[in-house]
């Protein structure tokens, strides 16, 4: 069974353009759309509207309407809904078990400030096992034009980074973009140097010719699986978000990793992921991996 591309929504600007973003994500793919909305019973409401049917009426609604307009914004794009009646984050976690991409609507003030995290995006992030891509409002498909690449940090080896840059891979496969695969390093502390590190570092001819050596290596197999795609392999000292960032002005997506592993204090986003998503100027795209 395909997996769909499943977009939140509620009712806000950020998911409008979330949802925008994830029918044209569909579309490239040939995957099917899905939308989920998370409601919850106000016994308060007026006119009518404190009674419970009257408001699942209207949410239903609500979700059918925008699943009309995109159907006859891209006729032949196959749309479900759901609407469940319970916490959003709860019911976003449960709807991202099934998606090939969950993605979530985020308030943004430009550039500078880039996507403000609420609490819900945070607990999804930390949890979901499957990608999530945060997106702005005001996002536009010109943003999304030939020539504009999409960004992806390499960390590890190859099998640490094989999910994130499988997904920006297949990304700029379907939109008929670039990867610039991006390896940020610093030089380690003197306790951090080992004799296996140090004669693997000599091997390459130095630090930075080992960590180049290190991104083509993780590249390769993606490369081979992607042919068609061009790709830019970027390493430059720094940290990851700092290098990422600087990189960024002309990417129309970031894509990012995260741990997926839970600590003492619960599942976390992770410092590069989440410097990222508080700064990047276009959609981020956080891909959890082992």
């Amino acid at each position: 069974m395909t997996r769909p591309i499943t977009a939140g929504l509620d009712g806000s600007e950020e998911s409008l353009a979330a949802l925008a973003w994830a029918a044209r994500e569909a579309v490239r793919r040939g995957t099917p759309l899905h939308i989920a909305h998370a409601w919850r019973f106000d016994p308060r409401g007026g006119g009518g509207e404190g009674d419970r049917e009257a408001q699942e009426k209207w949410v239903l609604d609500a979700v059918a309407g925008a699943a009309r307009t995109l159907t006859d914004r891209h006729p032949g794009l196959e749309v479900t809904t759901e609407a469940r009646e319970g916490d959003a984050a709860d019911t976003l976690l449960a709807v991202s078990a099934d998606a090939d991409t969950l993605v979530l609507g985020s308030r943004g003030h430009g550039a500078v400030v880039g996507f403000l995290l609420g609490s819900v995006g945070q607990q999804v992030i930390a949890g979901a096992t499957r990608p999530v891509v945060l997106v702005r409002a005001g996002d536009e498909a010109s943003a999304e034009a030939s020539g504009r690449e999409i960004v992806v940090g390499q960390q590890g080896d190859e099998e640490d980074s094989a999910e994130v840059l499988g997904f920006a891979f297949a990304t700029a496969a379907a939109r008929g973009a670039s990867v610039r695969a991006v390896r940020a390093w610093t030089l380690p502390p003197v306790f951090a140097y080992s004799p296996g590190s140090l004669r693997l570092a000599d091997e390459a001819g130095g630090l930075e010719p080992y960590e180049r050596k290190a991104l083509e290596e993780a590249v390769r197999p993606w490369r081979e699986r992607f042919p068609d795609v061009p790709v830019v392999e970027h390493v430059e000292m720094g940290s990851a978000g700092q290098v990422l960032l600087a990189v960024a002005g002309g990417a129309q997506l970031v894509v990012v990793g995260r741990r997926a592993r839970r600590t003492a204090v619960g599942a976390r986003i992770g410092s590069v992921a989440h410097g990222v998503l508080h700064h990047a100027p276009c959609p981020v795209a956080v891909v959890p991996h082992a």
